[in-house]
């Protein structure tokens, strides 16, 4: 059965002033300490309160993000679809910290975003997500092995090639662990890419469009092994697609347009 949800101007539930005349507080999953400092009472993975993101321009300042309230729970996994401009990637960016949000609140893992320096994000990062472009983005000099170990080696990791190792022997490129990326097909290059993203378990993987330089039958492969390895390893996944097949093989889907949220599905069993 397939429940729709409305975006969260029509998602929460009216509220009843209580009896001495003030309104109960809303139930968006986020509250505030008695700093003000966001805390995460729903233990979401990902918390997103009021989130806007506005870049500048030669015309002048941009809305790319608008009012956007999102709450992931451990081991979902959620497809992020809509049409091109619609602000689906910089969702993604400001998640993983790519992109600072300009105002709103931003929890992922159980850490504040808004209050973490770029070193501190760098580190965060790092230890919790996993991240899969479209592009691959593999080192043209480094061999897939190489590649995968990378990660580890930057986190001082004393077995990073024989974790890689083991990782690419998962993906299903045992026999190609000593190629380069111009050596492999689009296909085993994502391949080494999800392995990569995975190096150091983390517990949100983001996906950018993964299968979107892949043809078909190459595409439905890579889904497979990517929400395979997700379950296997009781991750969340994140991810921005415009494949059908792919946003509905998630456990719930939402749809951006114009920077908000405006519609959300849920697969209920």
């Amino acid at each position: 059965m397939v429940v729709v949800r409305q975006g969260p101007e029509h998602d929460q539930a009216a509220t009843k002033p209580q009896r001495d005349g003030t309104s109960p507080p809303q139930s968006d999953g986020l509250n505030s300490n008695h700093n003000g400092a966001l805390r995460n009472v729903s233990q979401s993975i990902v918390a997103l309160q009021d989130v806007q993101l506005t870049l500048t321009s030669r015309a002048g300042p941009v809305e790319i993000l608008r009012d956007v309230n999102l709450d992931v729970e451990p081991g979902q996994s959620l497809a992020v679809v809509g049409p091109s401009g619609s602000g689906k990637t910089s969702l993604l960016m400001v998640v993983a910290g790519l992109e600072r949000a300009t105002s709103g609140g931003v929890e992922v893992a159980g850490h504040d975003l808004t209050s973490l320096g770029e070193d501190e994000l760098a580190l965060m990062r790092g230890a919790e997500i996993g991240i899969v472009f479209q592009s691959f983005h593999l080192v043209p000099t480094m061999t897939a092995l190489e590649n995968v170990a990378l990660p580890l080696e930057f986190a001082g990791a004393t077995n990073a090639f024989s974790i890689a190792r083991e990782l690419l022997h998962e993906v299903g490129l045992a026999p190609r662990v000593d190629h380069f990326p111009a050596q492999l097909s689009g296909g085993e290059q994502q391949r080494v890419a999800i392995a990569r993203a995975l190096s150091r378990s983390p517990k949100l993987i983001l996906a950018d469009e993964p299968t979107g330089n892949l043809d078909g039958k190459t595409g439905r492969q890579i889904i497979d092994l990517l929400f395979g390895l997700q379950r296997r390893r009781q991750a969340t996944l994140v991810l921005v697609t415009h494949d059908a097949a792919l946003a509905g093989a998630c456990e719930r889907t939402i749809r951006m347009a114009d920077g908000r949220i405006e519609r959300a599905a849920e697969l209920v069993a």
